[in-house]
């Protein structure tokens, strides 16, 4: 998310938007990782909108997220904004909710074991 939100504004900046939006649009898998981490400002909940709003339909969104999803109105702001964006998301969305420690803590005594020679 925080790149994807990075990439938006530069493309505002740049004139590369529509182009950008075009890419997101027909990209068949958008995996938006990350989500939850900070809360969005105004510029980015609609940039956000717009992003979903133009995938509707056309293609897969994967949310990746250690943010319950009963927190994520409060994530996005704004609460109308946030009501359009979660409605087309979580309308046909199936949901996987993954329990147990953390696979990078796992995989850490492992990697530590292994000999860079």
């Amino acid at each position: 998310m925080p790149r994807l939100f990075e990439q938006l504004r530069i493309a505002q900046g740049d004139g590369s938007y529509a182009r950008l939006m075009g890419q997101l649009q027909k990209t068949d898998l958008l995996i938006l990782d990350d989500w939850g981490m900070q809360k969005v400002n105004a510029q980015q909940r609609q940039d956000l909108m717009e992003v979903i709003e133009d995938r509707h339909g056309r293609g897969s969104t994967l949310i990746a997220s250690q943010l319950p999803i009963e927190h994520w109105h409060d994530y996005i702001g704004a609460a109308t904004v946030a009501d359009a964006i979660l409605d087309q998301l979580l309308h046909s969305a199936h949901r996987l909710t993954l329990r147990g420690e953390s696979m990078r803590k796992s995989a850490a005594p492992q990697a530590a074991e292994v000999d860079p020679s």
